[in-house]
């Protein structure tokens, strides 16, 4: 089974989605025959990379609300995070553009650490209030899962693998996603948002239930044909 997983590292939600299917596949009879792919997704592209105000500050801007009144909604939020064993620090997060952490994600999954990178960037971002705009803080990040540090330092200069956010972020579009995180099996069946670990459960079940019952191929031979063909045993007519 294929998990394909639109998200963005400064999506709250998307940690909590991520932590609630981690907790399913945990529990999933058959999860080593499942692989997760991260897929880019930008919740805001023209996002400053050095941001002047606080998230609570950027929220309540957003949804035209006080300052207070979105600083409760980030409390109840982090509550939820809470439970998954997440630490958000709104107070000192720093909202910014993710593009750069992203490309920085595509060569480290071409590198077999996609997981790990998509992991340490969420976690710098909420718990360590990292700016993941900065390329130091990227290159010292990517360093620290065992990717190569000149190889980062190199492609942070120029625009390497931004054809592959890019591309990423076209497919979302196509296929109508419009927020994260967004979670498609098997290229067919599609979970929006941070579900409880539950519906995550139902889900891997009845995937893994209706790809096993279907069978690879139908035939379309037309009935009581007679056809020749060769198996390691030999050919025949039939």
């Amino acid at each position: 089974m294929q998990i394909e997983i639109w998200s963005d590292f400064v999506c709250p939600f998307c940690y909590i989605g991520k932590r609630r299917l981690e907790k399913a596949l945990e529990a999933f009879p058959h999860k080593e025959e499942v692989s997760v792919i991260y897929k880019s997704y930008e919740l805001d592209p023209n996002a400053e990379v050095n941001p002047d105000k606080t998230i609570h500050e950027l929220l309540a801007g957003k949804y035209n609300m006080p300052v207070e009144r979105a600083k409760r909604m980030n409390e109840d939020m982090g509550k939820q995070a809470k439970e998954l064993g997440l630490q958000y620090n709104f107070d000192e997060m720093k909202h910014t553009n993710t593009f750069d952490a992203h490309r920085v994600a595509k060569y480290a999954a071409e590198q077999g650490k996609g997981k790990e990178m998509t992991e340490r960037l969420l976690y710098a971002y909420f718990t360590e209030s990292k700016l993941i705009s900065d390329h130091t803080t990227l290159i010292d990040l990517a360093s620290e899962i065992g990717l190569d540090e000149d190889e980062v330092t190199t492609l942070l200069k120029v625009d390497d693998y931004a054809i592959h956010v890019r591309a990423d972020e076209e497919q979302a579009r196509q296929i109508g996603v419009e927020g994260v995180p967004f979670f498609v099996f098997n290229e067919k069946y599609a979970v929006s948002g941070a579900q409880p670990p539950e519906v995550f459960t139902e889900v891997l079940e009845t995937v893994w239930q209706e790809e096993k019952e279907k069978p690879v191929l139908t035939s379309l031979n037309p009935k009581q044909s007679k056809t020749t063909y060769c198996t390691d045993e030999g050919c025949e007519t039939e």
